[in-house]
């Protein structure tokens, strides 16, 4: 590409989609949570820039802090608790308010192109809604889609909603290169790692015994979650087992978990069990952050194939402008975009 795509990435947890789109050849120049272990995960792992503590909810003084930075691009996956299956799915949450956060965000300072990643229960809610509204009143063409990691190069069944924002486009342009890209056939566990585990079958705690809990390495493995619990003494077995339990069914260890979330060997995974586990269960895989850096580079390439939108009558593509103009001066950018009403 001849101008390089640079992203920041907010709500970054451990870092996987910053490595994911690294490693798809799009530059991560700084990085934002809220959580300090998983910024010291992420500091551990992914050096070279910047990565901050910050509150994300004040999208003003958010927005003001980031125009420091010299980026055309936001990625981030907003917390996602309060939509999730294994949250209290409220609305009316902090969590559900930061994806109104970083659509706010998005629509003040108008990058070139943004990806927003959540849990796929997430596009069911009003809240999800509200953030589509606020980005194509923006201006940006969007493509929603939920992609299941399994045919994104992971050996994992994961499905998560991901919203393409490009500036001044038509919608579902990203469409194309993500059905060319994708994967007819889910990926295993025996096809990511071969016999490398050493096991044939492993326990995963399910939410209630009504779920199966065992699973053999010649299927995706399950969504990996924040928990990782080893088998109970009352374990009663379900029918739908991969094979009955028994003393050599054991759970997987973190490392294993970290891997089958596509994260490099290397990677440093010490601390806290707990929050470990947690910071694990909470990313997005590398291999489909590089999946999705992929097909957002491709559909850029081929730009000239989809169309533009025509500029708003009532002037709406001057924020962008005075975007421009608060970068090219520096400190004042502050000043004039906390004072300046984006409604």
């Amino acid at each position: 590409m001849k101008n390089k795509l640079k992203s920041i990435d907010l709500f970054c947890g451990g870092g996987g989609l910053s490595q994911g789109l690294s490693d798809a050849g799009i530059a991560i120049v700084a990085a934002f949570d809220n959580w300090d272990a998983a910024i010291n995960f992420y500091r551990k792992n992914i050096p070279g820039h910047p990565i901050e503590k910050i509150d994300l909810q004040d999208s003003k003084s958010v927005s003001a802090h980031l125009l420091k930075y010299d980026f055309n691009m936001i990625v981030g996956g907003p917390p996602c608790q309060d939509f999730s299956s294994a949250g209290k799915r409220d609305e009316n949450g902090g969590r559900a308010n930061l994806t109104l956060s970083f659509a706010e965000i998005i629509s003040i300072l108008r990058p070139d192109y943004f990806i927003m990643e959540n849990v796929d229960r997430a596009q069911k809610t009003q809240t999800f809604t509200e953030a589509l509204t606020i980005f194509k009143k923006s201006g940006y063409g969007l493509t929603v889609t939920v992609l299941d990691a399994s045919l994104c190069g992971v050996p994992q069944k994961r499905k998560r909603v991901i919203v393409f924002g490009i500036l001044n486009t038509t919608d579902n342009v990203l469409i194309p290169s993500i059905r060319e890209n994708q994967s007819t056939k889910p990926m295993t566990i025996r096809d990511y790692f071969g016999d490398k585990l050493g096991v044939e079958f492993y326990y995963r705690h399910p939410r209630s015994y009504a779920r199966r809990a065992v699973f053999s390495i010649d299927e995706p493995s399950p969504t990996i979650r924040g928990v990782n619990r080893p088998v109970p003494q009352g374990y009663p077995g379900h029918v739908g087992d991969a094979t009955p339990i028994s003393d050599k069914i054991r759970p997987l260890t973190t490392k294993e978990r970290s891997l089958i979330q596509t994260f490099p060997e290397s990677w440093d995974i010490s601390g806290s069990k707990s929050e470990i586990e947690q910071i694990i269960g909470n990313a997005v895989p590398v291999k489909l952050g590089e999946f999705i850096g992929k097909c957002l580079l491709q559909a850029i390439s081929n730009k000239n194939s989809y169309p533009k939108c025509k500029i708003d009558k009532e002037g709406n593509w001057l924020l962008f402008e005075q975007r421009s103009r608060y970068l090219a001066k520096g400190q004042p950018a502050k000043e004039a975009l906390l004072g300046n009403n984006f409604d």
